[in-house]
């Protein structure tokens, strides 16, 4: 045998040693309970990634009113007398009112709308203005 074969012998077994107490694994195993523990403790700290795509978790706001449930109890009272609340439904404002019934027939609706169709004057659907 060569030198050059000899030291490139040499250098694989010493690679082998030290690649196998590298990657050697703990005397004893994690104890099923011990591993419960573990991952009851770090939820507690908030210390958990979310399941899925999500990155690290996120400091949250402490949970918690930050008024009394009958201060906001009276503040919604008074605001409900004031007319300050908006409806359930969809959004509309507290300032709008219904204008109560209609002042045009059906006929002088559907009338109107004609007319704007032959003027080209209505918006197609689909291309009004964003709200």
């Amino acid at each position: 045998m060569t030198m050059k074969n000899t030291l490139t012998i040499v250098a694989a077994v010493a690679a082998a040693v030290f690649a196998q107490a590298t990657f050697a694994q703990p005397a004893a195993p994690a104890v099923r309970a011990d591993v419960k523990a573990e991952t009851k403790a770090a939820e507690k700290a908030g210390k958990l990634t979310p399941a899925g795509e999500g990155g690290a978790p996120k400091a949250m706001a402490p949970a918690g009113p930050t008024a009394a449930r009958a201060d906001v109890k009276s503040e919604t009272k008074a605001a409900e007398k004031a007319g300050a609340l908006t409806p359930a439904g969809e959004g509309t404002s507290a300032t709008a009112k219904a204008t109560g019934k209609s002042t045009k027939t059906r006929a002088e609706r559907k009338a109107e709308t004609r007319a704007a169709a032959k003027a080209k004057q209505l918006t197609p659907a689909g291309e009004g203005p964003a709200k």
